[in-house]
């Protein structure tokens, strides 16, 4: 029996994401800083892909995982979804304030990977919690809001680093090798704070509906279960929900195979671009790149709710497809421009396709999966992220030395191709009548 969900004013619904913003701060500024701090640290640029293994990993496991285990949870006091966004962010807070004391790379290293495991143990059920809380007709709002808070965590994030940048480390003759530059550190002990702050408002603004009194009996049955069948079970799901998955989602799969593969090659290259294109030393090069971060997600606020009745309109597929290409074209142009205002241009096209894929994907795949098993199949839809990230830091180090000649504006031209192929491919996202009644 499906549960009649009241709609939600404008209000409601922004602060149901706020925490959203704390999370995308985190994800910013492992978006900007923690390449820029492995180099520091002394890493080669060819180790930087096998370095950010730690994402496509503990993605991977936990947040199926974890939405698994969150659909089969009932608290009246802490609900469903909250008490594990929640602990991700107390994690990934204490992890943030530690990374930039890091003193060595191994060290920063494992602290990536607790980060990650704090950060995606947050994100997924957040996903659900969104699907959970609005009807169908207000999901598009629900997961753009989402979108609009992931652009002004990161903008944040970024603006931070490039501001403390330009006011505490203009003197280069500071940078010691092997030691991460002091002005780095600010923007960290600020995203510790709001990773706490904004989820806790999020938690204590918005209620969770309480389960139907049929998923209730089945959330009671999976409690009187010996330990080792409820420690299986969420394995046991992931693999069934994978077998009955609509042919929508694994659609979207090839899509998302060369769009979070170009997406890793931009993030991981941007900074060593900059060194290529522009002459920077390396701290000038971090806050170009965070220049570039912030740009394109301003324009992902700007756009973020105004793509809501463009997807009503045109489609979610076309929207989608046009900004993938979009985002393509941004990333060939930016490799040819060496003036550091104009190559922020290109970021606003970069912005509307970053909208885009925070958003839309999440509307269709949440409109055409089961209410129940939401929290299950928002974990199967990250794996799909995190499987081209897995594959992009153990296939394009050796890509990058061998086939692109070590050369940074080869790789950006690369994760251009890898867009505009996802677009293509994103033509063929048709729901089928079977799923538009699921």
């Amino acid at each position: 029996m499906k549960i009649m969900k009241p709609e939600l004013s404008f209000w409601q619904i922004f602060n149901m994401n706020v925490g959203f913003l704390g999370i995308q701060f985190s994800f910013g500024l492992q978006q900007s800083a923690i390449n820029p701090i492995f180099l520091f640290l002394g890493a080669p640029e060819e180790m930087l892909p096998i370095l950010n293994i730690a994402g496509p990993v503990t993605g991977l496991v936990i947040q199926p995982l974890i939405g698994a285990i969150s659909d089969k949870t009932w608290s009246p006091r802490w609900g469903r979804r909250k008490p594990f966004f929640l602990i991700g962010a107390i994690i990934g807070s204490l992890c943030l304030f530690a990374f930039p004391l890091s003193p060595a790379l191994w060290f920063a290293v494992g602290l990536l990977w607790i980060l990650d495991v704090g950060n995606n143990m947050a994100m997924e059920p957040y996903r659900a919690f969104v699907g959970d809380k609005l009807p169908n007709k207000q999901l598009s709002l629900g997961y753009q809001m989402q979108s609009l808070f992931v652009g002004a965590g990161i903008v944040l994030a970024n603006a931070s680093i490039f501001l403390f940048q330009d006011w505490f480390g203009g003197d280069t003759n500071l940078e010691v090798a092997g030691s991460i530059p002091k002005w780095l550190y600010y923007s960290f002990f600020i995203g510790s704070a709001l990773s706490v702050t904004t989820i806790l408002w999020s938690v204590l603004k918005t209620p969770e509906i309480p389960p139907s009194d049929e998923e209730l009996a089945e959330i009671n049955s999976h409690k009187k279960l010996p330990f080792a069948a409820r420690f299986k079970m969420p394995f046991v799901e992931i693999s069934k929900a994978v077998k009955e998955m609509p042919k929508f989602m694994w659609k979207l799969s090839v899509v998302y195979l060369f769009q979070w593969y170009a997406l890793f090659v931009y993030w991981q290259f941007i900074t060593p671009l900059f060194i290529k294109t522009m002459g920077y030393d390396l701290s000038s090069a971090a806050a170009q790149s965070a220049k570039m971060s912030t740009t394109y997600n301003i324009a992902t606020v700007v756009v973020a709710l105004a793509l809501v009745p463009l997807t009503l309109k045109y489609g979610g597929k076309k929207i989608y497809a046009a900004s993938l290409l979009g985002t393509g074209l941004a990333l060939m142009m930016i490799p040819y421009i060496s003036d550091p205002i104009y190559v922020l241009f290109p970021m606003v096209f970069f912005g509307i396709g970053w909208a885009a894929m925070m958003g839309i994907p999440y509307t269709m795949v949440s409109k055409i999966v089961p209410q129940d098993r939401r929290g299950v199949y928002m974990g199967i839809l990250n794996m799909m992220i995190v499987i081209p990230m897995g594959i992009e830091t153990l296939t394009f180090g050796p890509i990058f030395k061998n086939f692109l000649g070590g050369n940074a504006i080869n790789a950006m031209l690369f994760g251009g191709t890898f867009f505009i192929i996802a677009a293509l491919l994103a033509l063929r996202l048709n729901v089928t009548a079977e799923e538009n009644q699921a």
